[in-house]
């Protein structure tokens, strides 16, 4: 059964790559480029298959649709920025989500919050949605893990689309 679910994750994050190579314009100077961005997406996919579980590749499985959702998003991952990871009563990890829109209309942002454990490995992925942004403005909102988590967590953002 592990085996199995170490497929669905590899095909997760290769669904993920996809998405966001080929949903993502150009950001900017700063932003990484779509191989860069396959690369990032490759190692997820190197970590979610040696962790193999099904609560991981189910996260990521939403996390790949939801991206989806943002067609025509441009890569927006330096524009958004993350807080102090915390927990909450049930031991899920949480973080605040800043999207700062700099276009000159409302925006709204898709970020994939990709929690990891001390040695950077994923325990969990979720993405939220920051709506309706305005122009020149920011947008907060908040990332809270699918499930429990133990230990050292930390947090970084993995995609960001503005749409």
């Amino acid at each position: 059964m592990a085996g199995h679910w170490r497929r669905v994750a590899a095909g997760t994050a290769a669904a993920l790559t996809l998405v966001t190579a080929a949903g993502c314009g150009s950001g900017g100077q700063n932003s990484p480029s779509p191989a860069e961005q396959a690369a990032s997406a490759a190692s997820a996919a190197a970590s979610l298959a040696s962790r193999g579980g099904d609560a991981l590749a189910s996260a990521s499985a939403e996390a790949g649709r939801r991206l989806a959702e943002a067609r025509g998003g441009l890569s927006a991952k330096d524009q958004v920025s993350l807080g102090a990871v915390g927990f909450d009563r049930d031991g899920r990890a949480t973080t605040t989500v800043t999207a700062r829109n700099t276009a000159s209309s409302a925006k709204s942002f898709a970020v994939q919050v990709n929690f990891t454990d001390g040695g950077g490995n994923l325990l969990d992925v979720v993405v939220l949605t920051v709506g309706n942004v305005a122009a020149h403005s920011s947008g907060h909102g908040t990332a809270r893990s699918n499930r429990r988590l133990h230990g050292e967590v930390r947090a970084a953002v993995g995609t960001a689309l503005r749409y």
